[in-house]
């Protein structure tokens, strides 16, 4: 729940535009999210696309430099992409920082031989085609966690399902967390609650969200959120910075995805992709300086998460059957 006592932040130019008789309306206390993290606080952090251990190294480096607190840190071109040494060096480089490491699953609908991906429509985009896409997939997860990755980034409902179960039957750890992607991120308050029933324990939403629709799908659930507050040009490109202090107040419990856009695609990463992925790994963490800064310029960085928190609290599920 949120602090009624703490006062409210400042909104962008207010008491300028206020001066010059163009205040905005007072904001609506019925449109803040009531929901928070378990532990306390309404915001996580979150740096994405960092695809192997240089890539996490440079972020890691970065944000010590710029005082950047990280509470996950996500991969985009799939388990299947590293070796299990690369993996170890991983997990124990956030383990050592109490930060969540979350890799991708696969195969996915993008990459295999299906032609709709390609058309206009995007078809399936990355959902696993067939029974094989979804025995990789958990091919992937036993894999990952066997190697101590304790989240798993999926794209797929279908998996999504099959891993929820897998984790109620003790296939993979019960405390392995499960992150939908915003590739097929729900756009609707009854589509985020399917997704929390199916399993996931955050939900990324595509970042052209309304205001209003962030309210909206707080009503009916609050299974923890992830948007891109920049997001990459593949995903629209949208910068919201400015308003992350009203995105928090709307969607917590929220975590702060620092993208990039102006930006290449870098999936699946290789080494021939190694001087601009370690480039755009530091400047996110930067991007993620800038957002910080403009919370405590507006008095509403006081809610952050304990680093290393990650666990999403009691959700909603349907039942599973063994």
């Amino acid at each position: 729940m949120t602090d009624a006592s703490a006062p409210a932040a400042r909104r962008p130019g207010e008491q300028a535009l206020a001066s010059l008789g163009l205040g905005a309306p007072a904001l609506d206390p019925a449109d803040a999210s009531p929901h928070a993290f378990p532990g306390g606080g309404r915001w996580r952090t979150e740096i994405p696309s960092c695809e192997g251990p240089e890539a996490l190294a440079v972020v890691l480096k970065e944000a010590w430099r710029l005082d950047v607190p990280i509470h996950r840190i996500s991969q985009g071109s799939g388990v299947w992409m590293l070796t299990d040494a690369e993996i170890t060096e991983m997990v124990e480089a956030t383990a050592e920082r109490d930060i969540e490491l979350c890799l991708f699953t696969g195969p996915r609908g993008t990459w295999d031989i299906g032609g709709s991906t390609r058309t206009d429509s995007r078809g399936a985009g990355l959902r696993a085609r067939g029974h094989d896409a979804v025995a990789g997939c958990v091919e992937d997860a036993v894999r990952a966690t066997e190697l101590g990755v304790k989240c798993l980034l999926v794209a797929d409902e279908g998996v999504l399902w099959t891993l929820h179960r897998a984790r109620e039957a003790g296939i993979i750890p019960a405390d392995t967390t499960l992150k939908v992607s915003a590739l097929i991120g729900p756009v609707n308050p009854a589509a985020y609650a399917v997704y929390e029933r199916l399993g996931a324990d955050s939900v990324n939403v595509p970042s052209d969200l309304t205001l209003n629709h962030l309210t909206e799908i707080r009503r009916v659930s609050g299974a923890p959120m992830d948007m891109y507050i920049e997001a990459p040009d593949d995903l629209g490109g949208y910068v919201r910075m400015y308003e992350v202090a009203e995105l928090i107040r709307r969607g917590a419990p929220l975590y702060l995805k620092f993208g990039l856009s102006k930006a290449p695609g870098i999936y699946p990463y290789g080494h021939h992709l190694r001087d601009l992925t370690l480039a755009t790994a530091k400047e996110r963490v930067r991007r993620g300086r800038l957002a910080l800064d403009l919370l405590a310029r507006h008095g509403a960085d006081g809610d952050m998460a304990p680093i290393g928190s990650r666990l999403p609290g009691r959700l909603q599920r349907f039942e599973t059957h063994s």
